[in-house]
């Protein structure tokens, strides 16, 4: 209530400076006004111009020191490479289109201000002129999107190639469930039709379907680096979107249907904590919470990083919770997890 008042107040404030301005402007009865910008006029707003182009620049150089400490570490997956790659040169041709652009826009705006005298010269049309502004961008888009469709068609390049780990990932608000194909990788068929939570059945799948016995269902996700890794995706209710940000990988679950992406693993995650951006991101997040901590506020514990799968989709009013820690580990460490967890007859069992 007082930020609201203290705002009301300040805008009333505002309205009578404005009110005692005009009132001033008027009572200066000598002053000549024809509403038409003088040559001083044109030349001052021609400098304003260059004064903004300055702040344009300004902003952006310092929009990229102050925050790039906040973009993600390397790709931890053999397609992010090029993908990241793909990004930067479009990020470069983009700044060094809007850097040149903007420059010609107000200097343009400074040189060919309104002038007494000068008369405005007005080109019909330009053949010249035309094909050059049209054809540069042609070939320079036509080379991004014929790049990004290849950088596209190699990162969905889903087959049973090299002996992939067949994976599925279930999403329901508001959580993420995992189910490995068992020793002999293949998942049994599912459907939310056939959900039982009273036998543990809580991802449907077909209990006369062989292949769904030796299924594994966990709530971490963990992976073998190296593996190639193919991702089978359902949802049980509403639009999700499985997101790995470190792993450059983002694919929509919907309901009804079966979604795919695949990746290979490159950095286990005790790799990755010593990564240096890693090390940095830890090591300022952890100081703002050392402050909530002495300051008696929640979610201040200290925090080690893991790699995560979220949801990209807004999908409820938990849906920023939505997420599942990943674990990448050496091929050893994953056989002996997974050797560690039950298989979906051994958690039905009890419920027979």
């Amino acid at each position: 209530m007082t930020a609201l008042l203290t705002l009301t107040v300040l805008v009333l404030v505002a309205i009578a400076i404005w009110q005692m301005a005009k009132i001033f402007e008027l009572s200066q009865l000598k002053a000549e006004n024809t509403g038409v910008a003088t040559d001083k006029d044109n030349k001052y707003n021609g400098y304003l111009m260059f004064g903004f182009l300055f702040f344009i620049y300004g902003i952006t150089i310092f929009s990229f020191v102050k925050y790039s400490k906040v973009l993600l570490p390397e790709a931890s997956s053999e397609h992010g490479g090029g993908y990241d790659q793909l990004m930067w040169v479009s990020f470069a041709i983009i700044f060094f289109v809007q850097t040149i652009t903007q420059f010609l826009l107000h200097y343009f705006a400074y040189k060919y201000r309104g002038e007494k005298g000068k008369k405005a010269l007005f080109f019909a049309d330009n053949d010249r002129l035309e094909f050059i502004w049209t054809i540069i961008p042609v070939i320079v888009l036509a080379g991004l999107i014929l790049w990004g469709l290849y950088t596209w068609t190699n990162i969905m390049d889903i087959n049973d190639e090299d002996d992939p780990l067949i994976v599925e990932l279930y999403a329901q608000q508001f959580n993420w469930t995992a189910r490995y194909g068992g020793e002999d990788n293949v998942l049994g068929d599912a459907s939310v039709r056939l959900i039982d939570i009273d036998r543990a059945n809580v991802l449907g799948l077909d209990e006369a379907d062989p292949n769904s016995a030796d299924d594994v269902i966990v709530k971490e996700l963990h992976l073998p680096v190296g593996r190639k890794v193919n991702f089978m995706m359902r949802s049980q209710d509403v639009l999700h979107s499985a997101y790995m940000p470190h792993f450059r990988a983002q694919m929509n679950c919907v309901p009804g249907m079966i979604t795919q992406f695949s990746f290979t693993p490159t950095i286990t995650t005790e790799e990755m904590r010593l990564n240096p951006d890693v090390v940095d991101k830890v090591k300022r997040t952890n100081a703002i919470r050392a402050k909530w901590a002495a300051e008696g506020r929640p979610n201040s514990e200290p925090w080690e990083f893991d790699y995560v799968l979220i949801c990209n989709k807004i999908c409820g009013k938990s849906h920023y919770n939505m997420q599942m820690k990943i674990i990448v580990e050496t091929e050893e460490e994953y056989n002996k997890w997974i050797a560690e967890q039950a298989t979906f007859k051994e958690m039905i069992a009890p419920a027979e």
